[in-house]
């Protein structure tokens, strides 16, 4: 793609962000934060663009316009709708410039919804399947909650290494089903609403993770590139920010610690703790990039769903 698609897209995504106003201003700063750690990043100026789409100094005609090629057309609109469907299932705004975007680029109707709809599904998936809607124990094997945070955590790194955009997208509900998880291991039961709570109060958005994820790889020439991407990935992962591996490990140990004591710790000591293990995260993805590595060889992209469901 030629650096005015990449633009184009990421400013099609920024847009989808932003769309239905219901943004909180804490969400809003992460997305500002990302704009501003990826700056210029192939020329791409996010700063820029960020504030071109808060002021609404672009229009969706004139990027979609900027979109030659049928694969940039396609990457466009899936990002879009992985960028609405992040933080749950899409609001009317969000259909109704989804289905604009389907019309500014000319793509075929049956197949982008059909991919609209996989990205819901993954969105709407509960978080009480499987393993964790196992009825809770008298007593917490913390021994099993670190392998089943750590597993996750593989998992998710591994799927940060994967070139499809729903891949991408799975990472988030995954990691509130761990969240979930472990809350009902310490006899909470949660909802949607809580887990989503609890992973802004420790300062995780859904829809600026799933953005500076995707945009990791669209600007690393990563995301869309089926067959060889992976390989690419693989190859570069010892060099990233392995966030995804680092984000799920903290989101995994913080909620621990938060319900095993009662949830008595204050917001300041949550965002502290996540602080503090996101940076031992951080200094274990080496150790354990061979297995994110594995793991990515061999996950089917075809079944990221009933993936996500059964986890």
């Amino acid at each position: 793609m030629t650096p005015s698609e990449t633009r184009a897209i990421v400013t099609l995504s920024l847009l989808a962000a932003f769309v239905d106003g219901e943004k909180h201003e804490r969400e809003r700063a992460e997305i500002k934060r990302i704009a501003e750690g990826l700056s210029e990043a192939d020329g791409v100026q996010l700063p820029m663009l960020y504030r071109d789409v808060l002021m609404k100094r672009v229009s969706l005609p004139a990027v979609a316009a900027e979109l030659k090629s049928s694969e940039s057309k396609q990457l466009a609109y899936e990002m879009a709708v992985c960028v609405c469907d992040a933080d749950g299932t899409q609001s009317e705004a969000e259909r109704m410039f989804l289905a604009d975007v389907r019309t500014s680029l000319g793509l075929d109707a049956p197949a982008a919804k059909q991919f609209a709809k996989e990205a819901e599904e993954i969105a709407a998936v509960p978080l009480s399947t499987a393993v964790a809607a196992a009825a809770p124990s008298a007593t917490v094997d913390n021994a099993e909650l670190d392998q089943a945070i750590l597993n996750a955590a593989i998992l998710n790194g591994a799927l940060e290494l994967l070139p499809e955009t729903l891949s991408t997208m799975a990472i988030i509900p995954l990691q509130m089903k761990l969240v979930y998880r472990i809350g009902r291991a310490h006899g909470y039961e949660l909802d949607s609403g809580h887990v989503k709570d609890f992973l802004a109060t420790v300062g995780v958005g859904l829809t600026s993770q799933y953005l500076e994820q995707a945009g990791r790889k669209l600007l690393g020439g990563l995301l869309g590139k089926v067959g060889g991407g992976m390989l690419r990935g693989l190859a570069k992962q010892a060099v990233s920010s392995g966030m995804s591996f680092a984000i799920t490990y903290a989101l995994g140990h913080v909620a621990k610690r938060y319900y095993a004591g009662g949830r008595t710790l204050s917001t300041q000591m949550l965002k502290e703790a996540y602080a503090s293990v996101t940076q031992e995260a951080q200094g274990l993805q080496t150790r354990y990039l061979p297995a994110m590595q594995e793991k990515a060889r061999t996950l089917d992209a075809g079944k990221i769903l009933s993936m996500v469901r059964s986890a």
